[in-house]
């Protein structure tokens, strides 16, 4: 009995050293389990227009949308969407879904915790307001006034943008993002700075609005899919798709629908 247990832990010795040599996984990565249970789980917080979008009857729309579906379809799996926040978005990430999508800012604080695609979109923050008030807000220093109110959904990273460079205007949250641009609209806040992605689309629903410093912006940001940090062969295979789809003019098409131009990571 005593060989026989050697022998035993000799042959666990050979498995864990060829699995070692051969950077074989313990485990099945994220990618394998995708593959295996033929669904590819996706969170997003659905209130970010036009990259994603959910509505009252729980159905979903945007730029991120159809992308992220054609990435579902190149891996031969079904797309299942849960939707999260921007305050619980790195919580539910890995927990409640294989990747995140949603116009999600490349950050240092998120790249620490998480893994990014390769960016897909280059954009960077601007302002958007009244038309009617539009000769009073040119630049950042026009909307860091006392007086100035800017409204801001809380979690993201136009909060960390408000909280780091306005000092003088005042800064309301405003909770729901669907509805943040009434605010302005409705006299309830002078500004709301964004995305300038977003603005370019806002202001297309809403006449009402001027964008700021779209064309020359704030900061200068990056867009790309979010995964879990152990995730590292998905982050290949989304990496090699938006490659793909760079190269075949699929990308062209959907960002010439949701952005009125082909905006890519430049």
């Amino acid at each position: 009995m005593k060989w026989i247990a050697t022998r035993g832990a000799l042959s666990a010795l050979v498995v864990a050293l060829t699995a070692a040599c051969t950077g074989a996984p313990s485990t099945p990565s994220t990618l394998d389990r995708i593959g295996a249970d033929h669904v590819l789980t996706v969170c997003s917080t659905g209130d970010y227009r036009p990259f994603t979008f959910r509505d009252g009857s729980g159905q979903w729309s945007g730029m991120d949308i159809d992308l992220i579906q054609d990435f579902a379809d190149d891996l031969d799996v079904d797309l299942e969407l849960v939707s999260t926040t921007w305050p619980t978005l790195m919580t539910d990430l890995g927990r409640e879904c294989d990747l995140a999508v949603g116009g999600i800012t490349v950050t240092p604080d998120r790249a620490a915790k998480a893994l990014f695609s390769d960016p897909y979109l280059r954009d960077g923050k601007a302002g958007v307001v009244r038309c009617t008030d539009a000769a009073k807000y040119r630049s950042l220093a026009d909307i860091d006034r006392g007086g100035v109110r800017v409204v801001v959904n809380p979690g993201g990273t136009n909060e960390q943008f408000d909280r780091a460079n306005l000092h003088h205007a005042t800064v309301i949250e405003y909770p729901d993002n669907n509805t943040i641009f009434d605010q302005v609209i409705e006299g309830k806040a002078d500004v709301m700075i964004t995305d300038g992605s977003e603005i370019r689309w806002q202001v297309t629903q809403h006449p009402q609005l001027c964008g700021v410093s779209t064309d020359q912006p704030f900061t200068v940001a990056q867009k790309a899919y979010l995964m879990p940090k152990d995730a590292t062969a998905l982050q290949r295979r989304i990496n090699q798709w938006l490659n793909e789809i760079r190269d075949d003019g699929s990308f062209a098409k959907v960002s010439r629908h949701w952005l009125g131009a082909d905006i890519g990571p430049k």
